[in-house]
């Protein structure tokens, strides 16, 4: 599963999920609801980039 960085440094990783936000374990960052944010400065998922 891919994992994704936000420009403040969060990375989503789908194998922790965001369980603070409602977010399991599993869930793959196209799945994530369309108004999910970054959890530490807000950013919209289209700001992520995908970590190689």
């Amino acid at each position: 599963m891919d994992k994704y960085e936000c420009p403040c440094g969060y990375i989503y990783d789908p194998e922790e999920g965001d369980i603070e936000n409602n977010i399991y374990p599993v869930v793959e960052f196209k799945d994530l609801p369309e108004d999910w944010v970054c959890p530490l400065c807000d950013a919209e998922k289209e700001y992520f980039d995908l970590v190689d």
